[in-house]
């Protein structure tokens, strides 16, 4: 009797305490749903024509499966509660045949003709086709781990930089994208869809921004031990800023730039000798095997997103980027001495147009 009556005192109070917790499970599994609906790298997120149509059809497929899987659970459900019946041959043919009628020809049917309905068109505005007026075009082309990015149409010349795009607001954008070595996939999450970057192919998305901004993009398809550490940083920027951009980049600028200062001649002197086989900058290389360094005191990050671009990163980088990004294809560096790796660090980081 005891242990009866202790059982149904408690038994109400075990009942909220397991209501509390299933509740702020729940609670905590809606915020995680929710907190992918926002951010830098969500679909969910859009800043251009062609994100707003991949959310679009995301928001379509989502609200069909919803309808599809509750529909499923109602008829799982209808069935463990209907009353038997007999039928006859003749009786069970016909159901047979409406449920593959239904379910299998026409429910299928119905699904992709909707589903296409919105990602056709989707896909159709981000093909590069003819405009009353040229795109801007960019190219990218990626590397293991790290991004190159060329500017063809530029006013003065070709412009080269790496691991930050800069493109202008408010009017398509033509992106060119391959790859130098293995598969990649060119993803801004905000402005529209991912596209492969594949050896010996040149592949063309067109995306838009609506306004300036900054946004993330990140390679999305698994292309080594670094995949992770492949982030490209986005800029929109104004029509005007951009031009400005793309000037204080010309070659000429840039290679005075990087003989500007005679403090900075023995490191420039240690560069040529080490760097320069791998790294171009201007006026004093030419290489293509590594990222061009140019103007790689104006970027704001260092090794694809491994560190922020401040005082000393670059040095911390030429020390330690085995550590930082292993397996990266930059030889160790470690036989110099601090005060020349200080010194080549300090005088990259003035290479800043």
């Amino acid at each position: 009797m005891r242990e009866r009556y202790l059982y149904h005192v408690a038994s109400p109070c075990i009942q909220r305490v397991a209501l509390r917790r299933v509740n702020r499970l729940i609670l905590l599994l809606t915020m995680l749903v929710l907190a992918g609906c926002a951010g830098d790298r969500s679909i969910l997120d859009p800043a251009g024509q062609a994100a707003r149509d991949v959310a679009l059809v995301w928001w379509v497929m989502l609200t069909f499966f919803t309808v599809v899987f509750i529909g499923v659970i109602a008829l799982w459900l209808y069935a463990f509660k209907r009353k038997h019946h007999e039928h006859t041959a003749a009786q069970e043919r016909k159901i047979a045949r409406r449920w593959i009628i239904g379910g299998g020809i026409l429910l299928p049917v119905f699904s992709v003709s909707a589903l296409l309905m919105f990602g056709i068109p989707a896909g159709k505005r981000m093909l590069p086709l003819p405009l009353s007026e040229p795109p801007e075009v960019i190219e990218v082309i990626g590397h293991q781990w790290w991004w190159e990015v060329r500017y063809p149409g530029a006013a003065g010349g070709e412009v080269v930089t790496s691991n930050q795009l800069i493109m202008p607001a408010g009017e398509p954008v033509d992106f060119h994208v391959t790859s130098a070595d293995v598969i990649h996939a060119f993803w801004i999450p905000r402005l529209g869809g991912k596209v492969d970057m594949l050896p010996g192919r040149v592949n063309v998305i067109r995306l838009e921004a609506d306004e300036p901004g900054i946004f993330d993009a990140q390679c999305a398809e698994f292309c080594g031990t670094q995949h992770a550490h492949m982030d490209l940083y986005v800029e929109a920027v104004g029509r005007e800023e951009f031009e400005a951009w793309l000037a204080d980049r010309q070659g000429e600028r840039l290679a005075e730039l990087a003989v500007a200062n005679d403090e900075f001649a023995q490191a420039r002197e240690t560069f040529v000798s080490t760097c320069a086989a791998c790294h171009s900058v201007a006026g004093l290389s030419t290489a293509t095997i590594g990222p061009d360094l140019s103007d790689i005191g104006a970027r704001p990050m260092l090794g694809g997103g491994v560190l922020p671009m401040e005082e000393g990163a670059i040095q911390y980088w030429l020390e330690n980027h085995q550590t930082l990004k292993p397996s990266n294809k930059m030889p160790s560096i470690n036989y110099m001495d601090t005060a020349t790796l200080e010194s080549l660090g300090a005088w990259l980081e003035t290479l800043t147009p």
